[in-house]
């Protein structure tokens, strides 16, 4: 309503500005607006700097899952940053701040980690959270298809001896509180449709519908975050464009859109907006185990990043919404080096060079067509299969004839199938990466992402080296670039748009639309190990 209302008022003023064009009286009346209050407003109440009632509504899926150990709905997940908490929060910077968490101490070697649960702690029925709940809800995130990714070097997660949460690592990590914003829920509610959290509010039933209510002494007391309404009325989201007219012309005050989906919708109205990383990694993967193209020569492999238009590709088919990378870490984290990706941009002529002198396998005994280069892509995924087919007639341009194998989820055989098979010579992925960046699973034997035999030791040595000091990074991306059995495309990214003016000190965060911090820091949290 109050949208409808500003709507109005904004005609209004347009209507009075054009019929006064003619006027050139300059003392004439030109109304600005600035002055102008909603019905029941107090105007001492805005002089004095009080906030006014904060009234708003959430989209929410109705047919996705409601547990953020495995929902997906981004629409929903923007809910979870307010019904729960994790150990930590981590900031749209890559920083980690203590939430669950009251301190740690690591061992010397980074491979053993325990963390202390704030003895104040509570779920919302008033239960306070123990380190049992805490365990239970990492070892069903190491399940979900959603969390598990985070787990590559997790040997075990136990109670210690004084009562908190250790974590026994197989290799060292220099800031594992990254991976540890994973959602708790109260052991017993791991499998539940809406689990309990610790988080300021709750999912409930109301005579109008559902909605998220303010849980009563909640045991951050007054903590300041950027939400103070008493209840938050829930909208179905049935379409991305439902979800948008509900932003742009009902109450919804916030929502979180994935601008590389076919069917992302374009906000048009006055809105404030957050670019938040979201780890969605696009990449090209070659079958270096089974193709001929790649058994006896590394020429190919190490040239095609030079044939990626990733600009072109990008705005064609992403309508420019991709951060395009020639590295495998998106350009908004921390481990980028933009000077080290300008180094295999896409560059026709240095592709022909580099592949001068390889010899592409000969053709099938007795066939009358010409070999072509397999491309293996999802079908399900429109954005992709156009970026497909794009990438093949790039290459066949190139002088490396290429076609498409286009496979999907209800195919026969599925594209999970095939690229199980090996059928195919390359083939377009699509992964989430976790928020440290972790790659050891295309270089790990049996990795999840080793596909096309991806594994080599010598990478992913690297790999563990840069998770026990990320300065290690810039030279485990430039092995993998130099290398070329993944070829980096682009990473996704949500885009936040809220109501402007209507959050104070809103700063969204990867799978966290409503970040807060309880004002402590790790440094002061750490507990030095001659002190246990």
């Amino acid at each position: 309503m109050k949208k409808w209302i500003s709507l109005m008022l904004v005609a209004a003023l347009v209507c009075s500005l054009v019929s006064g064009c003619g006027s050139e009286d300059p003392d004439a009346y030109v109304p600005t607006g600035d002055a102008l209050l909603m019905e029941g407003d107090d105007p001492a109440a805005h002089l004095a700097g009080e906030l006014p009632p904060q009234e708003f509504s959430l989209a929410y899926n109705t047919d996705r899952s409601m547990n953020p150990l495995i929902g997906y709905s981004f629409n929903n997940r923007v809910l979870f940053s307010l019904m729960y908490q994790g150990l930590f929060a981590i900031s749209s910077d890559n920083v980690p701040v203590p939430i669950l968490c009251s301190g740690y101490r690591v061992a010397p070697s980074n491979m053993i980690w325990t963390f202390l649960i704030d003895e104040n702690a509570t779920f919302s029925d008033g239960t306070k959270v123990r380190a049992e709940d805490v365990i239970a809800s990492y070892e069903a995130a190491r399940n979900s298809d959603y969390y598990k990714g985070r787990f590559t070097h997790v040997d075990s997660i136990t109670v210690s001896e004084d009562g908190g949460v250790k974590f026994s690592l197989t290799t060292a990590y220099e800031n594992l509180p990254l991976l540890l914003d994973v959602p708790i829920v109260k052991a017993s509610d791991v499998e539940a449709a809406n689990p309990r959290g610790s988080g300021p509010y709750r999912f409930e039933d109301a005579l109008s519908g559902h909605q998220l209510s303010r849980v009563q002494n909640w045991w951050c007391g007054n903590a300041k975050i950027p939400v103070r309404a008493d209840a938050i009325p829930l909208v179905e989201a049935t379409s991305d464009s439902s979800v948008r007219d509900e932003f742009e012309f009902g109450d919804v005050g916030l929502v979180c859109t994935n601008p590389l989906l076919g069917s992302y919708a374009d906000y048009r109205c006055d809105f404030e907006m957050w670019e938040v990383d979201n780890g969605v990694f696009l990449y090209l993967g070659c079958n270096v185990l089974y193709s001929d193209y790649f058994k006896n020569s590394d020429k190919l492999q190490k040239a095609l990043t030079y044939a990626i238009d990733r600009e072109t590709l990008n705005q064609k088919n992403y309508r420019g919404n991709g951060k395009t990378s020639t590295l495998a870490v998106s350009p908004l984290s921390p481990y980028y080096s933009a000077s080290l990706a300008s180094h295999y941009s896409y560059d026709s002529m240095k592709f022909l060079d580099l592949i001068n002198g390889w010899t592409p396998p000969p053709k099938a005994e007795g066939a009358k067509e010409e070999r072509k280069l397999k491309l293996l892509v999802n079908c399900d995924d429109s954005a992709r299969l156009r970026t497909a087919r794009d990438i093949a007639e790039t290459l066949t341009e190139l002088g490396i004839p290429c076609g498409t194998l286009e496979y999907s989820g209800t195919t026969h055989p599925t594209y999970e199938e095939v690229l199980r098979a090996g059928t195919y010579d390359i083939y377009l992925g699509q992964t989430r990466l976790s928020p440290n960046y972790n790659l050891s699973e295309f270089f790990r034997l049996w990795g999840n992402l080793s596909a096309g035999g991806l594994p080599v030791q010598s990478i992913l040595d690297m790999c563990t080296k840069s998770l026990a000091n990320s300065g290690n990074y810039y030279n485990l991306l430039q092995k993998i670039a130099d290398d070329g059995r993944i070829v980096p495309i682009l990473f996704g990214h949500y885009n936040v748009y809220a109501e402007r003016g209507l959050f104070d000190g809103l700063a969204p965060a990867r799978d966290n639309a409503f970040f807060y911090t309880l004002g402590k820091t790790m440094a002061d949290i750490q507990i030095p190990m001659d002190n246990n």
